[in-house]
């Protein structure tokens, strides 16, 4: 069986297809199923629910530094749609990560997958990440260097694309 294939924006295939806020909660949702399913693998993780709470904080913190950011910029923040781009966002949290608000829902699926306290939880971290790298970044990155050249090869080389 062969894997879907990404495309160019607006391209075909699964490229830009699906919102990162709602692969979030289908990530989630499988990260749960998977722990409902197999209840015996469940472990004991002491502090669990305070670590997921930091790291709940800590996602939601970065998640609207780069909200607001685009916000000052005054660009989209449609993640189907990059090339309605105005502005290349590089600065405040966009200096130390190139996705602050993948990352912040990356985080909070790790919040969640610590909560959870189940082996198999952090599979579903793994493929949200693997997912969002090959059909949404990808093609936005794709998107950015049309629009903004150089620019955005610069920026590239100099942030990282999660952390």
């Amino acid at each position: 069986m062969s894997m879907p294939q990404a495309s160019g924006p607006r391209g075909g295939g699964l490229a830009l297809r699906v919102p990162p806020v709602a692969l979030f909660l289908i990530f989630g949702l499988l990260m749960w199923a998977f722990s409902a399913w197999l209840p015996a693998w469940r472990v004991t993780l002491p502090g669990r629910t305070v670590f997921a709470i930091l790291l709940l904080l800590a996602a939601g913190t970065i998640g609207i530094a780069g909200v607001r950011a685009f916000g000052r910029a005054r660009t989209t923040v449609d993640p189907l749609r990059p090339e309605k781009a105005s502005m290349l966002v590089t600065t405040g949290i966009y200096r130390k990560t190139r996705n602050p608000m993948y990352v912040a829902l990356a985080m909070a699926l790790l919040a969640w997958a610590v909560w959870l306290a189940h082996p198999l939880a952090p599979l579903g971290l793994a493929a949200f990440v693997a997912w969002m790298n090959r059909y949404q970044i990808a093609p936005e990155e794709q998107a950015l260097r049309s629009l903004f050249g150089r620019e955005f090869e610069r920026y590239c080389s100099e942030v990282r694309r999660w952390l």
